[in-house]
């Protein structure tokens, strides 16, 4: 395959099981085989994988910290007319995943890149969430803290089209939590653990029940589908919400007579309000 300027080097994107190793296209095991080189994120896994293919070609690590050096080293063998074949961990490369530098600059100097399509954890998820996902978005990681994941919460909980998170075993309960939290009461999501593998679990149910459900001693890797908010339910909810129903509660007031004052006062849905105050009772 030869770019525009004629360069006959090949930079293959391959994608690779998400768990299951039958999961690879006949493609994709035939342009590992053919290429000079295998780009991994983690060699260790990559190299498994070629064991259970009888794939011969030679790994290098190729990482978030992998240095210029290298990168340049790199593209001086895609220059030369080698081909080179670029793989993550799992799934497809440069999804929440290193390799985008490496893809920039083999397009800035016209060196052909080509996709070798197949796994993703993202479209594999949705395919079995029962989520409505006509339209999505993927944010991959959350932030771990401060104003940054605050933001991101929030911009979730307004979105009208289905979201999808990546999040680790440890991190999840507070996740759940958050969105909780954050979006009105029944929102649905569909937690998605383990997928491909020996103990895949797929739960579709409200974000309330999976807090419920998942705590810190949840195990697997993790991909969380959150169904979009309808448009009854699109309206900002004010951070202080909680707080001005309880002073209300406190004084004597009525939840009914309550969920009529914050809807005049706020423009919310009566019926949104009287969820969320039940909700505040409850806790």
């Amino acid at each position: 395959m030869r770019s525009e300027r004629g360069i006959a080097g090949r930079l293959s994107i391959v994608a690779t099981p998400i768990g299951n190793l039958e999961d690879i296209t006949l493609r994709a095991l035939r342009t590992l085989k053919e290429s000079d080189l295998v780009l991994a994120e983690d060699t260790r896994l990559t190299r498994r994988l070629c064991a259970h293919y009888d794939i011969k070609t030679p790994l290098r690590s190729f990482h978030a910290h992998t240095n210029e050096r290298s990168v340049r080293l790199y593209l001086e063998r895609l220059r030369k007319g080698e081909r080179l074949a670029l793989v993550t961990d799992a799934g497809t490369p440069v999804i929440s995943d290193p390799g985008a530098v490496l893809i920039q600059r083999a397009l800035a100097e016209a060196i052909a890149v080509e996709s070798v399509p197949g796994p993703s954890a993202v479209t594999a998820a949705l395919a079995v969430s029962g989520v409505a996902c006509d339209s999505f978005r993927f944010v991959g990681f959350l932030p771990r803290s401060g104003t940054k994941r605050e933001k991101l919460l929030s911009c979730i909980a307004r979105a009208t089209e289905a979201t999808v998170i990546f999040e680790s075993p440890q991190r999840i309960s507070q996740t759940l939590a958050d969105l909780v939290d954050k979006t009105e009461p029944g929102r649905r999501a569909a937690l998605c653990r383990e997928m491909t593998k020996l103990y895949e679990e797929v739960v579709n149910a409200p974000l309330e029940e999976l807090a419920r459900r998942f705590g810190p001693e949840t195990k697997g890797e993790i991909t969380l589908v959150v169904a979009g908010s309808n448009s009854e339910n699109r309206k900002e909810i004010p951070a202080d919400l909680d707080q001005t129903i309880r002073a209300y509660l406190i004084r004597g007031m009525t939840p009914r007579d309550t969920a009529i004052r914050l809807a005049q006062e706020t423009d919310l849905p009566r019926k949104l309000i009287y969820q969320r105050i039940l909700k505040v009772k409850l806790a």
